[in-house]
């Protein structure tokens, strides 16, 4: 017991990957915090085990972050671990996405993790030893249409993430950059959800490319969450862990996209997402 692992995982709702990463760390003989905001806690109740406890946390306020970690450290002393998977989807062209949409992706996506990452950086740098895993995204490398502020939010977890990795090597802290492709999971249909509260003016015309855009990590190539949550999490584990863990489905395709000159860059995703047409009047 005394060289068990403990794990805190953000935004652990059934359906989604936090929840496949707390059974995937549970695995390997972790000890596992599995949180998410109060309406989802009824979520969790299947993930409950004798290595599993679940408690309310809310990465976008201070208060929850602060009483969460507490809570953990006054039951096992130490986090060793924290996976910082809470996020959400972010649909819409940025010219009509309301900014309180947009300023929302931000606070859960890039500063819900920071606020976490300030909260657990104490006690992780009192034992001179931790790992700190961001979740990213291919997008937040190569930006899609229909998703500016989503892909945004996740370009700073990228940014904060290398500039964390060097500012915390004196204390001995992993960070870790995790960037999943497309991963199955309810994600897509969160996405589409939010989008039912939008009523576009000059994209009208794109509605169901949108739509689109909102499902387009769903497909049927997608890799399995599970097998996604297995992998980081023996990544994670291992002695070395590496700075960057890329996997699933697409990532190849964004590899190459990132490396691609603009126009060709632009020419695909234009057209993969129905923006190769000029509109003559609005």
């Amino acid at each position: 017991m005394g060289d068990q692992k403990v794990v805190l995982v953000t935004g652990c709702a059934k359906g989604g990957i936090g929840y496949e990463y707390c059974k995937a760390f549970a695995e390997q003989n972790c000890r596992v915090f599995a949180s998410d905001v109060a309406p989802r806690m009824s979520d969790m109740i299947d993930l409950q085990s004798d290595k599993i406890e679940t408690l309310e946390l809310d990465v976008a306020s201070d208060e929850s972050v602060e009483s969460a970690v507490n809570s953990i450290i006054s039951k096992c002393g130490h986090i060793d671990i924290l996976i910082n998977n809470a996020g959400i989807g972010s649909t819409g062209p940025l010219a009509e996405l309301p900014l309180d949409s947009i300023r929302k992706a931000y606070e859960i996506n890039a500063l819900g993790q920071l606020r976490m990452v300030q909260q657990v950086i104490p006690h992780m740098a009192s034992r001179c030893s931790g790992s700190i895993v961001n979740v990213g995204s291919v997008v937040g490398k190569v930006s899609t249409p229909w998703a500016g502020s989503y892909c945004a939010s996740k370009a700073a977890v990228f940014s904060m993430s290398h500039t964390l990795r060097i500012e915390l090597s004196p204390f001995n802290i992993n960070v870790i950059i995790v960037v999943p492709g497309a991963i199955r999971s309810s994600f897509g249909n969160n996405s589409v959800e939010r989008l039912q509260n939008y009523e576009w003016k000059l994209y009208k015309d794109f509605k169901e490319a949108i739509i689109e855009r909102a499902k387009a990590s769903q497909g049927s190539k997608a890799t399995d969450a599970s097998v996604f949550a297995r992998h980081v999490a023996k990544k994670v584990l291992s002695p070395k862990p590496p700075k960057v863990i890329e996997f699933g489905h697409m990532i190849g395709l964004f590899s190459l996209l990132s490396w691609s000159p603009l126009w060709a860059r632009d020419l695909f995703l234009s057209t993969r997402f129905k923006l190769n047409r000029k509109v003559i009047k609005v």
